[in-house]
């Protein structure tokens, strides 16, 4: 059934509407927060009695410090902040120095020891949220040993350089983390060539950050996305996909100019049939429904691979996840012999 739905969304601009509004549709509970008028104010604090549960963030907060499993996020639509623990239950909020305040509290009755050693920086595609990578940093967690980090993100509310300054900000607050890798889906890939766009240091060319490591990209839209370009004039496409559907289609050029490749090693895992028609007749050559293969291609790519597997079950396919713990680990997807570099 998944798999119908991903044909019929690219092979008809109208179900893609459909289909996005969907996906993009809050859960109950999402919203109710944001329009509280006491807690759009700069100065308000409120520490909870007792947690109170919450989705965790879907369309409308993004993460901005991450700690053992504890988050705090922001409130993109009034701008205030909340704080959740590992089980997404929100234990107060305020601004931002109220939230990190009370989490040092928490720590210290807690006695939470400090995070270490190397760990993963994972960001979702467009109109989905973290739990679609749950299967993935699960592996990451339990297979690769790594400290998964898996981000939230407003994707569709804000531009793609705003959820880099999120993510910018989820990095500086990394305290004793000693390697990070990052792996992004689709327009998570975006956003983290964006945040590099950043760390570089134009007199080098190197990253600021000595901890980068790996990165590994899943279906990414590495030189935009023709469907978005097609549907740019479409009221419900605008609509669901705001902003970030603008750059990768008619906005592209523009944004292009300010992604980074990454200064440090990278693979790219693309899907496709491998049949130089793909699955979606509306793209050109091979492609994943949603993004061709040449899309996804970018020079400098240490490896490469491409499997037959649809865009959005990337994150879910074995191959997937395990050619990206071997990159992550070793620097290469099966084996040094059968490395495919992109020039």
């Amino acid at each position: 059934m998944r798999m119908i739905r991903e044909t019929t969304t690219f092979g008809c601009p109208a179900a893609a509407c459909v289909v996005a509004l969907w996906l993009a549709a809050p859960a109950g509970g999402e919203t109710i927060e944001s329009v509280r008028p006491d807690v759009a104010r700069p100065d308000a604090t409120h520490v909870e009695w007792l947690p109170v549960p919450t989705l965790g963030g879907k369309q409308f907060w993004a993460d901005e410090l991450f700690f053992q499993g504890w988050r705090i996020q922001k409130n993109v639509i009034t701008g205030h902040y909340r704080l959740v623990d590992p089980h997404n239950r929100r234990h107060g909020w305020g601004t931002f120095a109220q939230c990190r305040n009370q989490l040092a509290e928490i720590r210290r009755q807690r006695d939470l020891p400090p995070m270490h050693g190397t760990a993963v920086i994972v960001l979702h595609g467009m109109i989905r949220s973290r739990s679609s990578m749950n299967c993935l940093c699960g592996a990451l967690r339990d297979q690769g040993g790594f400290t998964v980090i898996n981000i939230t993100y407003a994707s569709t509310r804000r531009s793609v350089e705003e959820h880099a300054q999120s993510l910018a900000r989820v990095v500086e607050n990394l305290e004793g983390i000693e390697r990070i890798h990052f792996v992004g889906h689709s327009l998570g890939n975006i956003v983290i060539r964006r945040y590099l766009h950043d760390q570089i240091d134009p007199a080098t060319g190197e990253a600021r950050d000595p901890r980068f490591g790996r990165m590994v990209m899943l279906g990414p839209p590495n030189h935009g996305s023709p469907i978005a370009e097609v549907l740019a004039d479409n009221v419900a496409f605008r609509l669901v996909t705001s902003t970030p559907g603008q750059e990768l289609g008619v906005d592209w050029p523009a944004i292009e100019a300010e992604l980074a490749t990454p200064p440090f090693a990278f693979g790219i895992i693309a899907g496709g049939r491998g049949d130089g028609w793909g699955f979606n007749p509306l793209l050109p050559g091979d492609d994943d429904g949603a993004v061709a293969v040449e899309s996804a291609r970018l020079a400098g790519a240490a490896d490469f691979a491409l499997l037959p597997v649809l865009h959005s079950l990337l994150v879910l396919d074995r191959a997937a996840i395990e050619r990206t713990i071997r990159f992550l680990q070793h620097g290469y997807f099966v084996s040094p012999e059968d490395r495919r570099p992109i020039p």
